[in-house]
């Protein structure tokens, strides 16, 4: 018997039952292990047909999380702080070595993706797509030293399109645990996928992002990351079960459109940097405080009030994530929603990153919040990501949570608010099988 069909045999009967539950059935239901284990089986099932995989190929299940910014709009770009976790949301992929020389993703809904491991150089025709992810994440692990194999892989995604998840991240997180895997032996740490994923979004996908995404994607549960020194970030996991917190992360669709925002997000860095630049800096981690607040009648006539209202908010909250961090720590839950809220308003006020100034028509962010205050008693809610369209994140009472759900869809449509738990495990192999015997990764 084959080993991707041994390894399917084993999710049938209920043997990786302990690792989904762990990912993905944070509710604590039987009906979630269900549901997780019917679509692990359909990405084994799928990968057998597309591939038809050799008898001793290893065969083994992947799993690359979304994420969600919990604290820090808009710090990590200036160096700041900020608190992330990953999601029960994510791309789930089979696989196993091919023999070729050769990468094969199907993924689905999708063409099946074919990268050559004799290239890998960066290809100007391949940006912003799934190829230049792939192609970079590899050329990076071959950089590092380690000696590749081609693989087959077919994978399917929870990931929400479009609600600041970062789908992305999570697609890199899962090929480089994919390599690692069959090429690295495993050695490569969380903290080095991430940075690896980054290459590969900055170098090859054309996207100049920040660490956050494919930090808190790869590392997982609610990570804190101080980006002072962005090639060695200080990374901290934040020990705190959100199960016990009494409280559901809701992320709320707007269905208001991310597209023609590239100015407004390109204006936040700008303004940051001007103030920055005033002082003979690129970043404003680099200014303090006291420095910024004795200049800002200079600052205002040079950069204008957004600019000094924009720096006021890294200020803040850059602190807030701090706090926040200490606030789960302590199991202080009450406090980390009063910093919530209060980074949602500072994003509002004084980021201004709810609504876009080339279209004032539409203010979704606004409205959602607004309505999600008038819903939530005990919670909190903010600006989710980037902001200007898009969705907004919010800490819900589990008694008020049918209530809210329904009050938020009744605005924004049938099944625009997501139930999502920050799960506590990252990217991560989540079983296998191999002979002999079978054995089981994760947890």
């Amino acid at each position: 018997m084959s080993s991707c069909k041994t390894l399917l045999d084993a999710l049938r009967a209920g043997a990786h039952d302990q690792a989904l539950a762990a990912l993905y059935a944070l509710d604590g239901t039987q009906d979630s292990v269900d549901k997780a284990r019917d679509r692990a089986c359909r990405t084994a099932e799928s990968f057998m047909d597309a591939f038809a995989p050799a008898e001793d190929a290893q065969t083994a299940l992947f799993s690359g999380p979304g994420r969600t910014e919990i604290g820090g709009n808009h710090t990590d770009h200036q160096h700041g702080r900020v608190l992330c976790g990953s999601v029960d949301l994510d791309m789930l992929a089979c696989a196993a070595p091919n023999g070729a020389n050769l990468i094969r993703i199907r993924s689905e809904g999708y063409p099946t993706l074919e990268i050559s491991l004799d290239s890998l150089l960066p290809r100007k025709e391949e940006e912003n797509t799934s190829a230049a992810l792939v192609r970079g994440v590899a050329a990076k692990v071959q950089e590092l030293g380690y000696k590749l194999v081609g693989f087959d892989a077919c994978a399917t995604s929870t990931v929400l399109s479009g609600s600041g998840l970062s789908s992305s991240a999570a697609y890199e997180v899962l090929i480089g645990n994919i390599l690692n895997h069959f090429c690295c032996g495993g050695s490569l740490d969380p903290v080095t996928i991430a940075k690896i994923g980054q290459y590969a979004e900055n170098v090859y996908f054309g996207k100049p992002c920040g660490l956050m995404d494919q930090m808190g994607s790869s590392v997982g549960g609610a990570v804190f990351i101080d980006f002072n020194d962005p090639a060695n970030p200080v990374v901290e996991k934040v020990d705190y079960d959100f199960t016990k917190s009494g409280h559901a992360l809701c992320i709320v669709d707007t269905a208001s459109s991310h597209g023609d925002l590239t100015d407004d997000y390109a204006a936040v860095t700008r303004e940051m940097g001007a103030v920055a630049a005033h002082f003979g800096k690129t970043v404003l981690r680099d200014i303090p405080r006291e420095d910024f607040r004795a200049a800002i009648p200079t600052l205002r006539k040079e950069y204008g009030d957004r600019a000094v209202l924009r720096a006021m908010h890294f200020y803040d909250d850059d602190h807030r994530a701090l706090l926040e961090s200490a606030a789960l720590k302590n199991g202080d839950f009450d406090f980390f929603l009063s910093l919530v809220n209060q980074s949602g308003l500072s994003s509002a006020l004084h980021l201004q990153n709810t609504w876009s100034i080339h279209d004032p028509r539409q203010q979704a962010i606004p409205l959602a919040l607004a309505e999600a205050e008038r819903l939530l008693d005990g919670g909190a809610c903010r600006v989710h990501g980037g902001g200007f369209a898009g969705t907004i994140q919010a800490w819900v009472p589990n008694s008020d949570l049918e209530q809210f759900k329904a009050g938020m869809e009744a605005l924004l449509g049938e099944g625009k608010c997501h139930i999502l738990h920050i799960r506590p495990q990252g990217g991560c192999v989540v079983a296998e099988e191999i002979f002999p015997p079978a054995r089981q990764r994760f947890p």
